[in-house]
């Protein structure tokens, strides 16, 4: 630990703190999500008693589980627009004569239609998200009109990191999780996509048997008071089946010649949501990224090992049944191949020597900082309270998660990393592959 002659008077005072108190504040029941099932919903909720409120349907309907490509960002696309009831025009203009703020956006494993609006406006955004979910209109006018092109410019504007990444998991998991989180330009989507094909992903998706109902900051009562009505149009079941294959990490590598943008993507088997691996969250704080203290090179081993004109960092992506950690590395060919070379020296020396201790005390505090802050914020809180539900688990309980951190030790990360190495990586290159390494270049098994 810090030697406690070395720090000054606030800093005893704050380690004293948070000896008195550890993170029992942080980790208070506030920070997690209480789950329940209301008239058949799956329903996670917490409660600050703030003036705002996060409302959001999290549904089965992400990317690993459309039959054709292109369905879950047509619907996406297709929120609040016309529905059975009201138009788009009319929700739009409710919408911010009361405030609020209406997005939609999608994972590889959910769909998300969340509201934030004033904590008092629960029932006109529960009955509109219902709406949403069960009487949208998908009109053929509005596919050509708006949705195909809005489609087409997002698929315009996929840069080379974001194929980088989608390469990696094609070639950990295939399909399914492998499937491109956004379509390529070069993805010939016109061939699936039109507004019938959207109404039979929805009618697939959107039942109370592939939804949860994630609240932040609304009280019980309100939400036992609206979701019942409000959700009783919703079908129990889908009217249709989704690519439900349980995902199987297979590992290998893609190279995709791209001029302008350089990425590599070297990625492991990582953690998946609910599973008990505290190493994996620990080894993604120790590899870290770039400094997050002004004036400082950072501790984590790829602020070290970036070389200038590269950017690095690590993530581990947790899906209901799979996990990938990822090290992306992002910038000018030559520095990302340095980077890469360095990212995996940095990883190999972990396997064989372990770390510092003063350098595990600050992987575990960044580990978790990362949980506690992501749990905050109201997307990522919310898409995983969601994910867990829809895939048949509990919301994340952060107190045991935090524990669990604790209880890494050296040897335990060195084991982990050891396990990685060892076994097949999944490495994605886009950019000059004249100066981008191949996965055997840098000493891993594909």
């Amino acid at each position: 630990m810090i030697c406690r002659s070395a720090l000054s008077r606030g800093s005893k005072l704050a380690l004293g703190r948070q000896g008195a108190r550890g993170f029992a504040a942080a980790a208070s029941p506030k920070a997690s999500y209480e789950p329940t099932t209301i008239a058949g919903v799956k329903v996670a909720s917490r409660d600050d008693n703030g003036p705002t409120t996060r409302l959001a349907v999290v549904a089965k309907a992400g990317t690993r589980y459309e039959p054709l490509p292109g369905l879950t960002v047509g619907l996406e696309e297709f929120a609040y627009k016309n529905t059975n009831k009201r138009s788009a025009l009319r929700i739009n203009r409710e919408a911010e004569l009361l405030g609020g703020q209406l997005t939609a956006y999608h994972t590889r494993e959910a769909l998300v239609l969340q509201a934030s609006f004033l904590r008092e406006d629960l029932p006109y955004f529960t009955e509109l998200l219902a709406e949403v979910v069960s009487q949208t209109r998908y009109t053929t006018h509005e596919f050509h009109e708006e949705v195909k092109d809005i489609i087409h410019q997002k698929q315009a504007k996929v840069d080379a990191s974001a194929v980088a990444l989608d390469a990696a998991h094609a070639v950990a998991f295939h399909s399914g999780l492998g499937a491109p989180l956004y379509p390529t330009p070069s993805t010939p989507i016109d061939s699936y996509l039109n507004e019938q094909a959207v109404a039979d992903f929805a009618a697939a998706a959107y039942s109370k048997s592939n939804i949860a109902v994630v609240a932040d900051g609304a009280s019980d009562h309100g939400l036992q008071k609206w979701i019942e009505p409000f959700f009783k149009s919703v079908p129990a079941q889908g009217s249709g089946s989704l690519n439900n294959a349980a995902s199987k990490y297979h590992g290998g590598e893609q190279r995709i010649s791209a001029v302008g943008q350089n990425s590599v993507v070297i990625a492991f088997p990582g953690a998946s949501l609910g599973a008990s691996s505290p190493e994996t969250a620990v080894l993604a704080g120790l590899l870290g990224g770039e400094s997050t203290i002004k004036w400082s090179p950072g501790f984590s081993l790829l602020s070290q090992a970036a070389a200038p004109g590269a950017q690095a960092r690590a993530t581990n992506y947790a899906y209901s049944d799979a996990g990938l950690l990822a090290i992306q590395i992002n910038g000018q060919s030559a520095a990302v191949k340095k980077t890469a070379e360095a990212a995996v020296k940095a990883l190999k020396s972990v396997a064989e020597s372990g770390v510092p201790q003063e350098v595990l005390v600050k992987a575990i505090a960044k580990a978790k900082f990362t949980l506690l802050s992501g749990s905050e914020v109201g997307g990522v809180g919310i898409v995983h309270a969601g994910a867990n539900l829809i895939h048949g688990g509990s919301p994340l309980k952060v107190a045991e998660t935090l524990k669990a951190f604790e209880s890494v030790t050296g040897d335990k990360l060195k084991a982990a990393a050891k396990a990685l190495l060892e076994g097949k990586a999944s490495v994605a290159s886009v950019g000059d592959l004249h100066v981008l390494p191949f996965a055997e270049d840098l000493g891993l098994q594909v």
